[in-house]
């Protein structure tokens, strides 16, 4: 079972509520508000590497307030 750490850069002041919707993501484990150069760092699992790139490339890049993985 593939798992990853995701490390994300997003709009200032959206921390909050990027968290909450990776929160929603089936394969999330966990995720965290961090300070640094990265905003976010997000532990996520899948059954398969394709559909752990399919969570990072259509699920966590799609949502709106994201800036880069």
């Amino acid at each position: 079972m593939p798992r990853a750490f995701i490390l994300l850069n997003v709009e200032t002041g959206s921390e909050d509520e990027v968290l909450k919707e990776l929160r929603k993501i089936t394969g999330v484990e966990e995720a965290y508000v961090s300070y640094g150069v990265y905003d976010l760092v997000v532990r996520i699992r899948a059954n398969t590497m394709e559909e752990l790139k399919d969570t990072v490339t259509h699920k966590i890049r799609s949502i709106k307030q994201v800036r880069s993985t």
